[in-house]
Parts: structure tokens; C-alpha cells; sequence
């Protein structure tokens, strides 16, 4: 029997200790996602942790995730803190002006790094194997920058800039020691990021630039934005930097780490991998092409993509800090209380799911259930006001680059190893992430 503190109406949680509180159960081996999965099965799918100073409640239920997200956070008297005019319309830029799905520019751009991708896998392919995960991350990083630079000054200032970049990617999956170097890095990429919108300035000045907004990156789109002063506040060169870092730091690590998911859990089942490249060569007439039409028709590869998602997403919704104390499900969730929502464990909950840790994307046909926000048990992208605007141009960036890999090579495991002995061990990050990385050998595809 699980000893629990249950304070003045809180949520069960289990039993606190002085000073530290419950922290002591979140240490040890196993992810902190996973220990609160567990844990949650012992005292319930909402419960209460007081993580030192800080008291913290756990939502693993589709139906109270719901209730936190739509009741009390999209209703009139929002109880999570309030968003003001910059957040809003920070974000409105985002979905509508520049990651729409359908923007068929950004398509095009996408489809010309994917395509040079392709080129030099081809010249270069060999028996030997091939690092799929470092080339994704690069192939994600590549086609982001594409978007929102348009092109860099240089390539010493291209590669400056990526580098830089991974670092500080790297740097924030490390819980301490990392102040000083994430500042330095902050400086070398501010100055690139600089640099990379006086040019796009200078370029729009009269007599240099004609007016064409049909080839426009996300910089000119910002420096439109800029001069609009019906937004209520100023978009400065400051404001353009924070939005294209946050692009990086988020867009590239999710896509290439969805990309990896699946095409590792493609690898690990045969069947699955064979009919999603019939049905993208099949679609694709012989020509390899890849362009928005054949993407809106690949239904299976979609299906894929979907239970990748629902296996492997960012482990952890929020957190969001209660603004004012509520009451859900019957208990009372204290002011300044953090909320998280254990989205991985909803993606994998076998009240929703059969048999919840196999792949098999067909659990999806004719099903209603999506990864857009409405489906509580499927949120990997979070849901409410604060869905990820970068959805659709992650989701169509990791369509067009796996309908590529599908199309022009078939895959094969290195020495002779079988699908049941890859590693599919996970590591924690702000984006699902696969520990070890993923080494195959492409064997280029001739129709």
C-alpha cells in the first residue's frame, strides 16, 4: 500500500519529506516522464508533488487534460496567467503569415534542400553506414534556415551559425555548469542573426530590391510586420532574433527527431517500411518528384507519421502555473500551483490505445482521433491557445523529407543485425529523443 499526503482538498500525491518534499521519487534510475507515469498509476491521473519549494500537479488523463487546457485556460476567466497583445499577435504571424501548410513557397524551399540532400546522399552512397540521426539533424537545420534566411551573407557565417546552434543544443539537455558557455554562444549567433537582417534591410532599400513577396523568408516577412504599427507594439531587429532562435531551437530538434523515430520504427518493421514506399513510388508516377500534390495523397505515410507522433513526442505538456486556485475533478489546485500534463504517457495509456507500445499505424484508419489539439488523448503538439504555431511547417518539413527517404533508397540494417536487436532506448529532452543513433545503409532506388 502507497503512503500518500493528501493536504486540504489537494490531489493524492505520495508522502512528502521535510524540505525536499517528493523530489527524492523523481530521482534515480528510469525518465522523469516515465516515473511519473508510474507514478500516477499508484495514486491516481491527478495527482499532487510537492518538488521542494515548488507544488506541482500531474495530469495523466485525457479528460482532465482537458479540462485544464479548454475549461480554465480558453474560457472568459482565464485561470493560467494572462497572454498579452505581443504574445497574441506574435503568434498569429506565425500561423498565418508564415508556417501555413499550404504556402506553396515554402514547399518549394523545403523540396530544394531535400532535393540537394538526396544529390549527395547518391553520389556518396556506399556500403558503409550511414548516421541517419546526425544527417536528419542537419537535413532539419537545413531546410529551417533555408526559411527563415532565404540564404546566409556567407558560408563561413553559415557554418559559424549552425555550429554554434548544436552547441546550444546540446548544452540544454544539461541541467548545470552551462551559464557561461550558453551566453558566449548567445553572442556569436546574435552577431550572425544581426548581420543577416541588416542585409535583408538593406536589400529592401529603393533602387535595391524589387518588391517580389512571392520568394519572401521569414526575416522579410518579420521586416514587414515591423513597419506596421496598427500591432500595438514594435517588432525590432531584438524581437526578430528571439522569434528565428526559437524556430531553431524548437523546429529543428522536434522534426529531426520525429524523422528518427520513424524511420527507426520503419526499420524495425519490415511491413510497415514496404507498403509506405509502394504507396509513395506508386504516387509519385515514376518521377521522384515530391511536391504538395503527391504529399496531400500519401494516406499510409500520414498514418505513419501519426503513430510516430503518438509514440514519440515531447514527453511533457507545460508546465503552466495556476494564476488562481481552482477546482478539477473534485480537488483543489492551489494559486501558483504548476501544472503538467504527462502527454506521453496519454499517447501510450492503454484505456485509449490497444496494445499502446506496438507500431501499427493502421490503429488510425478511420479513425477520428488527430494530433491537431482536439483529441486530448493525441497531444503532441499541446493544445488550446497554446498549440504549437509551428505544427504545420514541422508536419509538412517531416512528410516531404520522409516521402524523399522512402522514395529514392531502400534501407538495410549494417551487419546483418535483425529488426528485433536495434535500440530503441529514449532519452529525455525538451523533444522526444533517441539515445544511441540510428546507422543504416542506403541502397539507392532507379525506376
Amino acid at each position: 500500500m502507497n503512503k500518500s499526503y493528501v493536504g486540504p482538498n489537494l490531489p493524492p500525491g505520495p508522502a512528502k519529506l521535510p524540505i525536499i518534499g517528493s523530489l527524492h521519487r523523481m530521482l534515480g534510475r528510469g525518465l522523469p516522464h516515465h516515473r511519473l507515469r508510474d507514478l500516477a498509476r499508484a495514486y491516481g491521473p491527478l495527482m499532487h508533488l510537492q518538488l521542494g519549494e515548488i507544488s506541482t500537479i500531474v495530469v495523466t488523463s485525457s479528460q482532465l487534460a482537458k479540462e485544464f487546457i479548454v475549461i480554465f485556460y480558453d474560457g472568459r476567466d482565464v485561470a493560467f496567467a494572462a497572454y498579452g497583445a505581443y504574445w497574441k499577435q506574435m503568434r498569429k504571424i506565425f500561423a498565418q503569415e508564415l508556417l501555413l501548410p499550404r504556402r506553396q513557397e515554402r514547399v518549394d524551399s523545403m523540396r530544394l534542400v531535400m532535393e540537394e540532400e538526396v544529390r549527395q546522399l547518391r553520389t556518396k552512397s556506399t556500403t558503409a553506414p550511414l548516421n541517419l540521426s546526425r544527417m536528419l539533424v542537419s537535413l532539419s537545420t537545413a531546410i529551417t534556415y533555408r526559411t527563415a534566411f532565404g540564404k546566409f551573407p556567407s558560408q563561413q557565417d553559415q557554418g559559424a551559425f549552425l555550429a554554434a546552434l548544436q552547441q546550444i543544443l546540446v548544452l540544454l539537455r544539461v541541467v548545470s555548469g552551462t551559464q557561461a558557455k550558453l551566453k558566449k554562444l548567445h553572442r556569436e549567433t546574435d552577431v550572425i542573426m544581426e548581420a543577416i537582417i541588416n542585409d535583408h534591410k538593406a536589400k529592401r532599400l529603393p533602387g535595391n530590391c524589387c518588391d517580389d513577396r512571392r520568394n519572401q523568408d521569414l526575416v522579410d516577412v518579420l521586416l514587414n510586420f515591423s513597419q506596421d504599427h496598427a500591432l500595438g507594439f514594435p517588432i525590432t531587429n531584438t524581437e526578430i532574433k528571439a522569434v528565428i532562435l526559437d524556430i531553431f531551437l524548437a523546429g529543428s530538434e522536434t522534426t529531426s527527431g520525429t524523422l528518427n523515430w520513424a524511420m527507426s520504427e520503419l526499420m524495425r518493421n519490415p511491413r510497415a517500411m514496404k507498403k509506405a514506399q509502394i504507396e509513395v513510388r506508386t504516387l509519385s508516377d515514376g518521377k521522384g518528384i515530391i511536391d504538395q500534390a503527391t504529399l496531400d495523397e500519401l494516406q499510409y505515410m500520414k498514418l505513419v507519421v501519426k503513430e510516430t507522433l503518438r509514440l514519440h513526442h515531447p514527453p511533457l505538456a507545460g508546465p503552466r502555473e495556476a494564476r488562481e486556485t481552482m477546482v478539477i475533478g473534485g480537488y483543489q489546485i492551489p494559486a501558483k500551483s504548476r501544472v503538467v500534463i504527462n502527454s506521453w504517457a496519454l499517447g501510450r495509456d492503454p484505456r485509449y490505445w490497444t496494445e499502446p507500445d506496438k507500431f501499427y499505424p493502421e490503429r488510425f484508419l478511420d479513425s477520428p482521433i488527430d494530433y491537431k489539439g482536439s483529441n486530448f488523448e493525441l497531444i503532441p503538439f499541446g493544445a488550446g491557445r497554446r498549440i504549437c504555431p509551428g505544427l504545420q511547417f514541422g508536419v509538412t518539413l517531416v512528410n516531404l523529407a520522409l516521402a524523399n527517404l522512402l522514395y529514392h533508397f531502400d534501407w538495410k540494417l549494417p551487419d546483418d543485425m535483425k529488426p528485433r536487436d536495434m535500440d530503441m532506448t529514449e532519452e529525455f529532452s525538451l523533444a522526444s529523443k533517441k539515445k544511441n543513433n540510428l546507422f543504416v545503409v542506403p541502397v539507392p532506388y532507379y525506376p
